[in-house]
């Protein structure tokens, strides 16, 4: 009996031992973000996901909470700070608190066109030039997500030329740059977190949003919002952000094993974004009844030249802004 009961004691250490190994081997990285399930940015992380789990053979498992349930950008940006959390997808606006130089993709007609813009930020020095500059916040760019051209949508008024937009009160994005970049196109900025637009539609707070197509269907602001006029006024990446010492932690291997999803999952997610941006369209116009509209481009790009100079010739923004345009001439 004595020699059973030692014989189960010595063969429950070894499976103790054996679950202590693989759990030391397997790491646990925590991804949280705002957006809902269905949106193609969800979509891609989860893409993320599945191809840094099978190239680490398990090895990095990747756990993601959307919908904002660990709360505000801001405060999962801090989280990552911390280390709390290990990732999360931002807009590149909300970033702009933490480096300067993030407040570049504000500045209106940045890029020439979607496909430049989509080629450009590909390049790995183009990413080093704003990825790298929160190293000392704690936390570094890992990728970059296309989140569309954002154009001005509204309840009921009609824009045709920058002069329409006068008194028109425009929810931005809550960063100082969004709000030059409202002002400067003839509209009153109102800045407010992306969760209150739909109510403030409804009610007569704002006027006036802008941003992509899909907020119109997976946000459900074309229930409210009647009119998108294509200004294409911005182009403004989603970034994913890495905390700096989880990072670091990682071996060589496992830190070309999440380049390597990241860089893939951005590919994959162009080709996912514009179906999801073709399906949004059809939706908007024959489930919403929302109008799509056509303006005076010229009127627009003509509006913010000067606040496009205060880009060129700000220290934090000068040599980010110069890479972009030396890249899109040697396209």
């Amino acid at each position: 009996m004595k020699r059973f009961l030692l014989l189960i004691v010595s063969v429950l250490i070894i499976l103790a031992g054996c679950s202590n190994s693989k759990a030391a081997e397997t790491k646990e990285l925590i991804l949280g973000h705002n957006q809902p399930t269905n949106h193609p940015v969800h979509q891609s992380l989860v893409d993320f996901k599945e191809r840094l789990e099978q190239k680490s053979n398990g090895k990095l498992q990747l756990k993601i909470y959307a919908n904002g349930q660990l709360g505000s950008e801001r405060e999962v940006i801090e989280m990552t700070q911390t280390n709390a959390v290990q990732f999360t997808k931002v807009s590149a606006s909300a970033l702009e608190g933490f480096s300067e130089s993030y407040s570049l993709f504000s500045m209106p007609y940045l890029f020439q066109s979607q496909a430049s813009y989509r080629e450009i930020m590909k390049k790995p020095e183009i990413q080093d030039a704003f990825f790298k500059t929160t190293t000392d916040n704690g936390f570094i760019g890992i990728t970059y997500y296309d989140a569309g051209v954002r154009n001005m949508y509204t309840k009921d008024r009609m824009i045709e030329t920058n002069a329409d937009m006068k008194g028109l009160k425009t929810r931005v994005q809550p960063s100082k740059t969004s709000v030059q970049m409202i002002d400067a196109l003839g509209g009153t900025p109102t800045p407010m977190s992306f969760g209150e637009v739909y109510t403030a539609l409804q009610s007569g707070i704002i006027d006036a949003a802008e941003n992509n197509e899909t907020a119109l269907t997976d946000n459900k602001h074309g229930e409210v919002a009647k009119h998108y006029f294509y200004t294409e006024h911005a182009m403004v990446p989603d970034i994913l952000i890495m905390n700096k010492d989880a990072y670091d932690q990682l071996t060589d291997q496992e830190k070309q094993w999440v380049k390597e999803a990241a860089k893939e999952s951005t590919v994959s997610h162009e080709t996912r974004w514009d179906k999801q941006v073709k399906k949004a369209i059809k939706t908007a116009k024959s489930d919403m009844g929302v109008e799509f509209h056509e303006v005076d481009k010229s009127s627009f790009m003509n509006a913010v030249k000067p606040l496009q100079e205060q880009f060129q010739t700000n220290p934090a923004t000068r040599q980010q802004y110069e890479q972009i345009k030396e890249a899109e001439e040697n396209e």
